[in-house]
């Protein structure tokens, strides 16, 4: 999760794993990876009641890759994935690599933020290898930071290691004094009482919630006892004319793996009662200080998740729309109270979009993403929607078989006891989503031998159980695939153009 604060003169975000959280001084920005705000009951009743309600509720809003390091990057960046490079959560696929912290890190948004004289401050979970000693350990500390707090490796709630501006700070169990997501909270408030009136800030939280361990404050550890995952859509379905990994789950799902992504689903709702504590606390806090009307808050997610769709227990990764779509809420000055908008925007919009409120020009930032100003603050800005985006993933696997499932060879990762594995190698693709007046498709790619191609109506199949590419007009696949040909070598202006059909 992510949430941002970003203000006119004082930007602030927070950021949590599967649910981003941003929030900047004059301007707030807020992320949630696992959809949960957008099913009846949501744990988050608080962020929507103080983003959703009182700004613009964006149902359209995607991620451009489905994994945490790389989609992270995106968000820092603006930027596609094979543009920053970072590939997937490994140091050998540019997480946190010293190819990234000398490329796409230096001239990520937070250096300009830091050259207009904003107080940046960052807290919880960065990039999955950040830390590691082949990433310059805790010292490193990305340009553009000012107060920097950052997790040492992938998502924990206890028993960690942070890079404290730079040194290595050591954590245990104690609730009270280290429980990361309120350890995040705690200091984002310390930042504003200590930060200098004279200068705006940024505030980006970045909370372990939703993110196993799935370690949930005391006091929430009993919530949601009857909660169990939606069994709709493509629940329990089995994947047939899909890729070969979506095949391989056995169907129905042994009653083992429903009760196991069920307690992970519940787990991960209280989890993110915390992160909605923290939500209110800083909007409380904000009001306190005088800042509040002067903030544009954002509430989103890095990527989705899946539950039991296509009868795959848990994970990401996937082309489908409950692993690429994420929540994203904003409020903050010339954004109207409870706006619902259609428009697709993008994780790689986030950059540029906080760049343009505080008055960068966009003209001299290499961002592939477009700013989003427009579509909820029209008064502010003139703009346009985009029609249609990339969303691109490379498959990882184990250069040996798997112990758990030796029956599917070498090439896989991410498997589980009952021999379900949620990728490999070749689960590498590439897909056009078009969404607009005319059309709600999706054409993806997959680099395989067997140069696999799935196609979805949205309109009639929006939970995607038919693949319709041996159905489709031919002449519909050529534009596709002459759209995902031009997107997938797209640098900066060349992915905002549109105007091939």
């Amino acid at each position: 999760m992510h949430l941002m604060y970003f203000q006119k003169l004082v930007p602030v975000l927070i950021r949590s794993c599967e649910i981003l959280y941003q929030m900047f001084g004059t301007t707030r920005y807020l992320n949630n990876p696992q959809r949960s705000i957008h099913r009846k009951m949501t744990p988050m009743k608080k962020a929507k009641a103080y983003i959703g309600d009182e700004g613009a509720t964006f149902v359209n809003s995607f991620t451009v890759t489905p994994l945490c390091c790389p989609s992270r990057s995106s968000i820092l960046t603006g930027r596609y994935p094979h543009n920053h490079e970072v590939r997937n959560n490994s140091l050998n696929g540019n997480c946190s690599s010293l190819q990234w912290q000398k490329g796409p890190e230096a001239e990520a948004f937070p250096t300009y933020l830091n050259k207009l004289k904003y107080q940046t401050f960052f807290s919880g979970k960065y990039l999955n290898q950040y830390g590691s000693k082949a990433a310059g350990s805790v010292g490193h500390i990305p340009p553009g930071w000012d107060q920097w707090h950052a997790l040492v490796g992938n998502s924990q709630y206890y028993n960690y290691t942070l890079s404290a501006n730079g040194k290595e700070e050591k954590h245990g169990d104690s609730y009270e004094d280290d429980y990361l997501t309120d350890l995040i909270l705690n200091r984002s408030l310390h930042f504003l009482d200590d930060r200098s009136p004279q200068h705006p800030f940024f505030l980006m939280l970045s909370p372990p919630a939703c993110h196993s361990p799935w370690t949930a404050a005391p006091q929430y550890q009993k919530e949601f006892k009857d909660v169990q995952a939606p069994r709709d859509g493509s629940f329990n379905k089995p994947g047939k004319d899909k890729h070969w990994l979506l095949r391989q789950p056995p169907n129905p799902m042994p009653n083992s793996s429903i009760t196991f992504l069920d307690n992970a689903y519940r787990k991960r709702w209280q989890t993110l009662l915390s992160v909605d504590d923290m939500v209110e606390k800083l909007v409380k806090k904000l009001d306190s200080i005088k800042e509040l009307n002067n903030t544009y808050i954002f509430y989103t997610s890095d990527n989705g998740y899946h539950t039991g769709q296509f009868s795959l227990p848990i994970d990401k990764r996937q082309l489908y729309e409950f692993d690429i779509r994420i929540p994203l809420m904003v409020r903050g000055p010339g954004i109207k109270a409870k706006q619902v908008l259609q428009a697709p925007v993008l994780n790689i919009d986030l950059a540029p979009t906080i760049l343009d409120i505080a008055g960068v020009n966009l003209s001299s930032v290499n961002v592939d993403g477009q700013s989003f100003l427009a579509q909820m603050a029209p008064s502010l800005r003139n703009g346009t929607a985009r029609p249609y985006f990339l969303v691109e993933y490379t498959g990882e696997g184990q250069p040996t078989s798997d112990p758990t499932c030796p029956k599917l060879g070498p090439g896989v990762s991410q498997c589980f006891p009952d021999c379900v594995c949620e990728d490999a190698y070749n689960n590498t693709y590439a897909c056009v989503r078009t969404l607009d007046s005319k059309m709600n498709m999706q054409y993806c790619e997959f680099a395989d031998s067997e140069s696999y191609v799935e196609v979805y109506n949205l309109t009639s199949d929006p939970h995607q159980l038919e693949n319709i590419v041996k159905k489709v007009d031919p002449s519909i696949l050529q534009i596709m695939n002459q759209r995902l040909i031009k997107l997938q070598s797209c640098v900066s202006d060349s992915c905002r153009d549109y105007k091939q059909k």
